[in-house]
């Protein structure tokens, strides 16, 4: 899914708000840290991930690497949080700006 500048910002107003769901490690992206992550996009469309210090790869490789696994569109990095975005099927509760 590609974003607009717009909608991008609208989505960091957002996930300002939000507490980091998951933290990712030293050991990096698991089949069961993209797992959790799956399921997590089942309850909800903006996901916030920490990176702590002790990970081996950087957060734009892991974050392009989880939204590509996930099928969701990164919405920002910044220093190691990771926001992703993926929105429900049927009913999106974000709206965002056209």
């Amino acid at each position: 899914m590609k974003l607009t500048s717009k909608q991008r910002a609208y989505l960091r107003s957002l996930a300002a708000k939000e507490t980091a769901l998951f933290q990712i490690g030293k050991n990096n992206l698991t089949p069961e840290v993209v797992q959790t992550v799956e399921e997590a996009f089942n309850n909800r469309e903006l996901i916030k991930i920490s990176i702590l210090k002790n990970a081996v790869e950087d957060p734009k490789t892991m974050a392009n690497a989880l939204a590509e696994r996930t099928k969701s569109t990164m919405v920002e990095i910044i220093g190691h949080k990771i926001v992703l975005y993926r929105p429900f099927k049927d009913e999106p509760e974000i709206v965002l700006p056209k």
